[in-house]
């Protein structure tokens, strides 16, 4: 989806909802607010669960971001450009194995849906 927002959350829960409709699906989310919007229609087979606030290590995809604002600290970007390239210089840094090393977790590496490292 182009954008995190209400519209585009709405259309992925009824898509989602309509494979293997007959089954329940379990939807583990953080806080953002376009998935609490009142104006949200969740379907019938879809359960929202949401992580509580300020618990990262159960959002593993949180200790890249502090990788990156770690790597931004006292760092000075003139111009929009400058900033786009200094990111997109870091993702492409990130590979299966800097994302497995950095979001290794006790409880994920133990866990059989975790690729063998």
């Amino acid at each position: 989806m182009p954008h995190c927002n209400t519209d585009n959350f709405q259309m992925y829960l009824n898509q989602f909802s309509k494979h293997k409709p007959q089954k329940l699906k379990v939807v583990v989310l953080d806080n953002g607010a376009f998935h609490k919007a009142k104006r949200l229609v969740i379907p019938a087979n879809i359960i929202l669960i949401f992580l509580p606030p300020y618990s990262p290590e159960l959002n593993p995809a949180e200790k890249i971001w502090w990788n990156f604002k770690r790597d931004f600290a006292n760092k000075l970007f003139h111009n929009l450009p400058d900033l786009k390239n200094y990111v997109c210089e870091l993702c492409t840094q990130l590979n299966n194995t800097v994302v497995q090393n950095t979001c290794a977790y006790n409880y994920i590496i133990l866990s059989k849906f975790w690729p063998n490292l």
